[in-house]
């Protein structure tokens, strides 16, 4: 299949900024669908459990700084403090394997759990086996097929060269220095931030930058200047029409976003949405769509 418009997104499974953009990666995977062929390459911000101590990040500025995020960007986060705070290479290693001997949307569900582990479950530890296999089983990934991935050393110099390209920001990121973070290892450097998304045009390789946080907006802005022929898809009729297509369960926030409308009015929609189901997490929840209580009521 040729994809109009590639999407490079540079992350990691422990960063809230990134988890406060996952709304605004579903309204413009809603918007353009098939258009845009994505894939995810690995910051890696924490290589050792020392890392966060050689820096002097504790557990409960972690905390903090959840609380913030929820309360600002919507998305559920568990405040509650960590334990410790560990290593985000081990997660990351498996999300570039899954890449490599599978596919990119592969890797894209086994980062969303993951995600979903780190930014809700106060016990679950990105470094740690558990919070991996768990994560992988619910993403569809036998977790003995995993291990054999991991074992091949193709995807370790794969998660180098995601390491060393987040590393290695253009020239038109590093103009938005703002918006980028130092390489802790050599401060003279810059690395892009989580999530920094770069878009390039399949025809010609013309690129946009739009590193570190954005708004929805500044997406969509720069798919219709790369490819402003395509069409985008009306937004959905209902939140039971949005539910059956993302085919995973949605956090309120997320479909406030892709709605276009605030997370209080898309709640009243889902509430009264027949086979709607809630799962709290965190600070917020995830919907999902029961098709047979869906068919019960028609």
């Amino acid at each position: 299949m040729s994809f109009p418009i590639e999407v490079t997104e540079y992350t990691d499974a422990q960063c809230p900024w990134a988890w406060s953009a996952e709304p605004m990666k579903w309204r413009l995977r809603w918007l353009y669908g098939d258009a845009l062929d994505w894939r995810t390459r690995m910051i890696v911000l924490a290589s050792d459990s020392a890392h966060y101590e050689k820096i002097g990040f504790t557990a409960d500025q972690l905390a903090a700084g959840f609380a913030m995020f929820a309360d600002r960007y919507g998305q559920p986060l568990d405040a509650t403090p960590r334990p410790r705070l560990g290593a985000t290479r081990p997660a990351a290693k498996a999300v570039v394997a899954a890449r490599v001997h599978s596919s990119s949307e592969v890797a894209e569900r086994l980062l969303r759990r993951l995600r979903v582990h780190a930014m809700t479950n106060p016990t679950a530890m990105l470094e740690e086996e558990a919070t991996i296999v768990a994560a992988a089983v619910e993403a569809g990934i036998d977790p003995a097929v995993l291990e054999r991935w991991l074992a091949d050393p193709a995807v370790e110099r794969e998660l180098q060269a995601d390491m060393l390209a987040a590393r290695s920001p253009a020239p038109a990121a590093v103009h938005l220095h703002h918006k980028l973070a130092r390489v802790t290892e050599d401060p003279s450097r810059w690395r892009y931030t989580a999530p920094s998304l770069v878009f390039t045009r399949a025809s010609d390789r013309l690129t946009i930058e739009t590193p570190g946080f954005q708004p929805s907006l500044a997406y969509e802005v720069a798919v219709a200047n790369l490819e402003p022929s395509l069409e985008r898809r009306p937004l959905p009729e209902d939140v039971g029409q949005l539910l059956e297509w993302a085919g995973e369960p949605l956090s309120t926030q997320e479909i406030a976003e892709i709605l276009g409308i605030g997370r209080d009015e898309a709640r009243e929609r889902l509430s009264a949405q027949a086979g709607a189901v809630e799962a709290p997490a965190g600070s917020d929840a995830f919907w999902s769509l029961d098709t047979a209580a869906v068919a019960a009521a028609a």
